[in-house]
C-alpha cells in the first residue's frame, strides 16, 4: 500500500474498520454511479449536496483499503476545498517528487506518467467538490485518454511481436539462404574440379592426336621418299631397256 505521503492525492485521515469487509461502512463496500450522485448533489440541503459529492469522489476516486497488525484500515479521499495555495504546492510537490524518483524528462517513462496521472486525480477531486459536472466531465476526459493510451499500449506490442517474428522469419531466410550459398558452392567447386579434369584430358589427348600425326607425316613422308626413289630407278632402267633396242 502506497502512504499518504508517497501520493499526490489528498487524503482524510485513516479509519479502523471491521476485519471483515462486510462488516464495514457503507462507504468502503457501496458502489454508487458517479452521474446519480452528480443530480443529487444539484438538489437537497446542504449537507445533503456535501455528502453527494463525497460520495462522487468515492465513486471517481475510491477509497483505500490495506492490512494492519490483523486490523483492517480504510482511507477515503478528501472532500476539502482546494485554495490557490493547495494547487501551487500540488505544483511543487509534483516537481520534488519527479526529481527525487529520477524521473525521465522525454520519452516513455512509468515514474513520469504515474506521477502525472496522480497530479491529474488531485485536479479532478479539486474540481470536482466546486463543480460535480465538470469533475464528471473531466474523468470522462481522463478515462478516454487511459483507453487511447492502452490502446496504443496494445499496438505497440503488438507491432514489437510483429516485428520479433519478421526478425526470427529473416533469421530463418538468412540461414536457409546461407546454406543454399554453402551448397552452390560446394556444387561450384566439384563442377570446377570436374573442369579441370576434362582440361586436363583434353590436352592430354590433343597432345597424343598432335605426336601421331607427326608420326603420321613423318611415315608419310618416309614411304613417298622411298616411292619417288623407286620411281626414279624404275625409270632409268626403262630408258636403258629402249635405249639398248634400238
Amino acid at each position: 500500500m502506497i502512504p499518504a505521503s508517497e501520493t499526490l492525492l489528498k487524503f482524510n485521515n485513516p479509519h479502523l474498520i471491521n476485519t471483515h469487509i462486510g462488516a464495514s461502512s457503507s462507504k468502503a463496500d457501496g458502489k454508487v454511479s458517479p452521474t446519480k450522485c452528480a443530480i443529487a448533489a444539484t438538489k437537497g440541503s446542504d449537507e445533503h449536496s456535501r455528502q453527494s459529492i463525497e460520495c462522487i469522489l468515492n465513486a471517481i476516486l475510491p477509497p483505500r483499503q490495506w492490512s494492519e497488525d490483523g486490523n483492517l484500515w480504510i482511507q477515503y479521499i478528501s472532500s476539502a476545498p482546494a485554495t490557490r495555495t493547495d494547487v501551487i504546492n500540488l505544483q511543487d510537490k509534483l516537481d520534488r517528487k519527479l526529481q527525487q524518483r529520477q524521473a525521465r524528462i522525454t520519452g516513455i517513462c512509468p515514474v513520469r506518467r504515474e506521477l502525472y496521472a496522480q497530479c491529474l486525480d488531485e485536479l479532478i477531486r479539486q474540481v470536482t467538490i466546486n463543480c460535480p459536472e465538470r469533475g464528471l466531465l473531466l474523468l470522462r476526459i481522463r478515462n478516454e485518454l487511459l483507453m487511447t493510451l492502452e490502446t496504443h499500449e496494445t499496438l505497440y506490442e503488438s507491432s514489437v511481436a510483429f516485428g520479433l517474428r519478421k526478425a526470427l522469419q529473416g533469421d530463418l531466410e538468412k540461414i536457409h539462404l546461407r546454406n543454399r550459398i554453402h551448397a552452390l558452392e560446394h556444387a561450384i567447386n566439384n563442377l570446377q574440379s570436374e573442369l579441370s579434369e576434362l582440361k586436363a584430358k583434353y590436352e592430354a589427348a590433343e597432345k597424343r592426336a598432335a605426336e601421331w600425326k607427326m608420326l603420321d607425316d613423318k611415315r608419310h613422308s618416309e614411304e613417298a621418299r622411298v616411292f619417288r626413289n623407286t620411281n626414279q630407278q624404275l625409270k632409268l632402267q626403262l630408258e636403258g631397256v629402249i635405249t639398248f633396242r634400238r
